[in-house]
Formats: C-alpha cells, sequence, structure tokens
C-alpha cells in the first residue's frame, strides 16, 4: 500500500470506529457483492444500480454505512489542516455556506465552523446508523416508513464535506498523492445518489462542473458566469506550487526539503498511480523550460518566485 493511501487509511485519523455489517445477514452478504463489484474494475455507473430481485432499503442502508466510513476515512486525514482559524465558517467557496441544525441543541440553522460541523455531522451519523429503530440488524424486523427520507438526509450532509473537501483542502489530498482514491469515491457516491435520486439535483451544484472529477460530457455546459470564473486546478495547482516555494526555502539539509525530491527504488506496483506527483511537477517545469536547479535558484528571492508561479499559470501549464 502506498504511503497515500495509508495516510487515508490511517485509523488513527477517523473520528470513531467503523459500523460493521455482522457476517451471515443479509445486509452483509448486499455490502460483499457491492464491494466484489467495485473491486472488479466495473463501471460504477452499474455498481450502483439496483441488483434484481433486492429490496431497495437494504441497499440503500448498506451503502450509507459504507459512505459514511469511506467519508469519514477521508476528512480525517485533512481534519489537521481544517480549524477554525483556517476553516471558520462551513462553506464550499463564498457560494455555499451550510449551517448545522439538529432539533436538540441548535434548533435553528447555526453558522459553525467547519470543524465543529463536521464532528456534529459525524456523531449524528453514527446515531442514526446505530439506531436500531431506523437501521435493523435482525432479521424481520422492517424499515421504518421514514426510512429513506432520513438516508437523503444523510447523504444529503455527506455530500457538503465532499464540497468542503474538494474547494478548501484538496491541495493537501493532492499533496499526499490520495487524489485518485478520493475521486473514485467521490464518483461513486455520486452515481449512487443520481441513480437512486436520493439527493436534490440543486444540493449538487457545488460540484457540478470540471475539474471536479466527473467526465465533461455527463454534465451539462457551463454557464455564462461560471466560463469567467478561475478554474479550480489552477487554483489548487498554484497552492502546490507556493508550498514548493516555501519548502525551497528551507535550509538545505531539512528533512522536507530532501524528500520533495526523493525517489523510492524499485518498480511502481499495480494499482498504484501511474503518474507519481513528482513527475507531475517535472512535466509543468519541463514545459515551461525549466529544472529543478533553476526553480531552487528561483526560490531564494520571493518576488521572482511569485513571478514565475504568474508565469505558470498564464501560460496554462497548471492544471494541465
Amino acid at each position: 500500500m502506498s504511503i497515500a493511501l495509508k495516510q487515508v487509511f490511517n485509523k488513527d485519523k477517523t473520528f470513531r470506529p467503523k459500523r460493521r455489517f455482522e457476517p451471515g445477514t443479509q445486509r452483509f452478504e448486499l455490502h460483499k457483492r457491492a464491494q466484489a463489484s467495485l473491486n472488479s474494475g466495473v463501471d460504477l455507473k452499474a455498481a450502483v444500480q439496483l441488483p434484481n430481485g433486492e429490496d431497495l432499503n437494504d441497499w440503500v442502508a448498506v451503502h450509507v454505512v459504507d459512505f459514511f466510513n469511506r467519508i469519514n476515512l477521508i476528512y480525517g486525514t485533512i481534519c489537521e489542516f481544517c480549524t477554525e482559524r483556517t476553516c471558520p465558517m462551513m462553506s464550499g467557496g463564498p457560494k455555499y455556506e451550510y449551517r448545522w441544525q439538529d432539533d436538540l441543541k441548535y434548533k435553528k440553522p447555526t453558522a459553525l465552523p467547519a470543524p465543529q460541523y463536521m464532528n456534529l455531522l459525524m456523531d449524528w451519523i453514527e446515531v442514526q446508523i446505530n439506531n436500531e429503530d431506523i437501521f435493523p440488524t435482525s432479521v424481520g424486523v422492517p424499515f421504518p416508513k421514514n426510512f429513506l427520507q432520513i438516508c437523503k438526509k444523510i447523504l444529503c450532509r455527506l455530500f457538503r464535506v465532499f464540497v468542503h473537501v474538494y474547494i478548501h483542502h484538496f491541495d493537501r489530498i493532492i499533496i499526499m498523492g490520495a487524489e485518485a482514491h478520493v475521486n473514485t469515491c467521490y464518483k461513486h457516491f455520486y452515481y449512487f445518489v443520481t441513480e437512486l435520486n436520493v439527493i436534490d439535483r440543486k444540493e449538487l451544484e457545488p460540484l457540478k462542473y470540471p475539474p471536479y472529477p466527473l467526465a465533461q460530457k455527463n454534465l451539462k455546459p457551463r454557464s455564462v458566469d461560471t466560463v469567467s470564473q478561475e478554474d479550480m486546478s489552477t487554483i489548487i495547482a498554484r497552492r502546490r506550487w507556493r508550498w514548493i516555494g516555501h519548502v525551497l526555502q528551507m535550509e538545505i539539509d531539512s528533512i522536507t526539503r530532501v524528500a520533495i525530491r526523493w525517489t523510492p527504488e524499485g518498480k511502481r506496483k499495480r494499482g498504484h498511480l501511474k503518474t507519481a506527483w513528482q513527475r507531475a511537477v517535472e512535466a509543468e517545469l519541463k514545459n515551461q523550460g525549466h529544472s529543478w536547479g533553476t526553480i531552487e535558484r528561483l526560490a531564494r528571492n520571493r518576488q521572482e518566485w511569485r513571478n514565475f508561479i504568474a508565469a505558470l499559470a498564464a501560460t496554462g501549464v497548471m492544471g494541465t
């Protein structure tokens, strides 16, 4: 397993233990079937379709628990960077703000810092999926009549975690080299909620357009007002280069500076990303006619480094 994926699946970074299905139950078998479909490389759109003869509520229950576990893990990888100082409001950029309401302490929609919102959200979902009256585990016990409505609310709120991670913290995911894993999780989630129509389409607006991980052909053309906005891939790339400049200004024997150009020995195992983070950076440098030696010199002067980043953005090298 790569270092990036070890970080994604580091149990110390999750909020709470994963909810599992009891072996021998119908839901456990559905869970195994769903996982087998994903592991076999089957098209995600086909993998989320309700199997013939299976109960819709069981199928939704399996996926709600699975998405809770996986999204919980994803947020756990960046939660140390999501603080009340960096994220004083739970949002998805300047256009979308998410307020918390739980009919207990927060009876009215309340603006909260992102980390506080996330903790309340994960606690609330955990209570729902551990409630036997809502997610029954005993054979023959029926689901409540409002089960799908509850699941729709859970999935809608989980989607907001994706929004926040992609818009505010995806540069950290890229640095870890875990973007392919996160993108696959999001695609799986997106295809499931749209296949079963369990999230209002308006809720999906924040991640509606590329560079978010859905093929261009599956999306409507951009409207006039979004064309003029800067591409998120450019924003992410600029942040990446700012971070590289920060590292190159460190002492030459700094562990962080040494690690940025460290190359592991041996061959890349099957299943790993074909393009490593370092190679992507070197490709951008090559397109601009630079080398590591050049940028190490540029990084010594902050103004020259700013000009270098601006040139990358102006020539369209970023995000390619």
